[in-house]
């Protein structure tokens, strides 16, 4: 990439709808360049918030869309070779990066750089940082894989002196096949959880712990890392650390720990405290016991770099979430539908335990779309019946293409069915093929006070909004 590529430059991206990507391109939009995309996976929110900051989305992929040839093209990481835009670019000499380059270049450097990975709570605890920075005035840059709705967009360009980033451990393209993590020049490091996940690139929980222990070496050594104390396959990696470590959890044994833990009406609440020495209650509009966690890691990194308790507790108030992780779509006849992320056996089970917490004593719904690499896998087979049959009712779909997984890899969703249901020893868990099957079920036998959550890491047919319509239409 060209070193003095500067506004009105024009930057293509192939799989612009990619919730990095996407960002990335708004963020650039912002800056002044001339910003075009392409992708065929089109739809919300990525799709209306690219139209909402001008950028076109050309349909599929095609050479003709790279016209005279871009200044720079930034290439998705679920872009393969045989694509023909990422052929014609490498036949055309054209200049290309990884989308985890593209940000090193544009947002990370000369910064500090605040970085947050795990296998789960990444987006949320990325956003409460964000949002705590803001806040408190110190005007942070940030780059986020969800949309916080504090801010409207994952991505800002501050003037301050700190970026946050969100450490995806996933891939960065066909030609970069590290960690996007190791892009990212981190100073301090949030390491939320550790586990076996990404099923297409990672051969086994080894595999992953090699990855990450590459993260904990790298950085800063002036800066900071602290990990979660639950998180037994991260803790393992801390002999590599150059940098001073700290930890965090709801248990005795950690540094920062969480005390008087209480959940009530769509908030937690808690007292942190440093090595027994409590710093007074907070609370945050999230539920959750993982919540709580990923709280704890805000606080505990804010106070790491300076700001105040008061100013912390102040910040944590004003949070509004995150787009599609416990979002709340809508609510008709007394039936509450919620719309989530989670794709992942322990982030299903710490969701729905969430919920419960959170509504207690009312029906739960877990109608869960198996969409991502490893969750179409069997690998997760006997976790997800586990996690899955902790709520009251539980529908599944047919996979989501299936033909890409390996048939002998490949999930059966109507197996888990039975699965969840031996393990219950009734007939909670169904078996529906399409969405409007789904919706068309779940609107006839869903009753006041019953609440259905929705999982899946993809649009999963806008099913969320298809419930909500369709029981109100029921309730006029």
């Amino acid at each position: 990439m060209s070193p003095d590529l500067r506004p009105g430059a024009h930057v293509h991206f192939t799989a612009v709808c990619g919730v990095g990507t996407g960002s990335l391109a708004g963020l650039l939009r912002q800056r002044g360049y001339r910003v075009t995309g392409s992708d065929e996976n089109v739809y919300p929110p990525m799709s209306t918030f690219l139209e909402s900051v001008g950028i076109d989305i050309l349909p599929g992929f095609s050479e003709d869309h790279l016209g005279d040839g871009p200044d720079l093209v930034v290439i998705g990481n679920a872009v393969s070779r045989g694509n023909p835009e990422a052929e014609a670019v490498l036949r055309r000499g054209i200049p290309y990066v990884s989308l985890p380059q593209a940000l090193g270049r544009f947002l990370i450097d000369g910064k500090h750089s605040l970085v947050v990975a795990g296998t789960h709570g990444k987006t949320t605890t990325t956003s409460l940082m964000s949002w705590v920075l803001v806040a408190a005035g110190m005007d942070p840059s940030f780059f986020i894989g969800g949309i916080p709705v504090n801010f409207g967009s994952g991505f800002r360009s501050g003037e301050g002196s700190w970026v946050v980033m969100e450490g995806d451990e996933y891939d960065s393209a066909f030609f970069d096949k590290g960690p996007k993590f190791l892009h990212y020049q981190p100073e301090r490091v949030i390491l939320t959880s550790l586990e076996f996940d990404h099923a297409d690139i990672y051969r086994d929980l080894a595999h992953v712990k090699d990855a990450f222990g590459r993260l904990v070496k790298i950085v800063a050594p002036g800066g900071g890392l602290l990990v979660c104390d639950e998180a037994a396959h991260a803790k393992d990696l801390l002999d590599g650390a150059s940098c001073p470590v700290l930890s965090y959890g709801l248990g005795d044994s950690a540094d920062w720990q969480a005390r008087d833990v209480r959940a009530g009406e769509g908030r937690i609440g808690f007292t942190p405290c440093y090595q027994g020495v409590a710093e007074g209650p907070v609370e945050v509009p999230l539920i959750g016991r993982h919540n709580t966690r990923n709280a704890l890691a805000v606080y505990a990194t804010a106070r790491e770099i300076g700001l105040s308790p008061s100013v912390i507790r102040s910040a944590m108030a004003g949070f509004s979430g995150v787009r599609r992780r416990q979002e709340i779509a809508g609510e008709a006849g007394g039936v509450l539908v919620i719309d989530d992320f989670a794709h992942h056996p322990t982030a299903v089970a710490d969701t729905i335990a969430a919920v419960r917490d959170a509504w207690p004593g009312r029906r739960l719904w877990a109608v869960f779309e198996p969409r991502s690499q490893t969750s179409r896998r069997r690998v997760f087979l006997e976790d997800f019946a586990r996690a899955l049959s902790r709520a009251d009712r539980i529908v599944l779909p047919d996979l989501y293409h299936p033909e890409k997984i390996p048939e002998e890899e490949r999930l059966v969703p109507a197996e888990l069915v039975d699965l969840i249901n031996r393990h219950r020893g009734d007939r909670a868990a169904s078996f529906l093929p399409g969405v409007d099957d789904i919706a068309r079920v779940v609107v006839r036998e869903a009753v006041a006070r019953d609440i259905v959550l929705v999982m899946s890491n993809g649009s999963f047919g806008d099913l969320p909004e298809k419930i909500v319509a369709s029981l109100r239409q029921r309730e006029s």
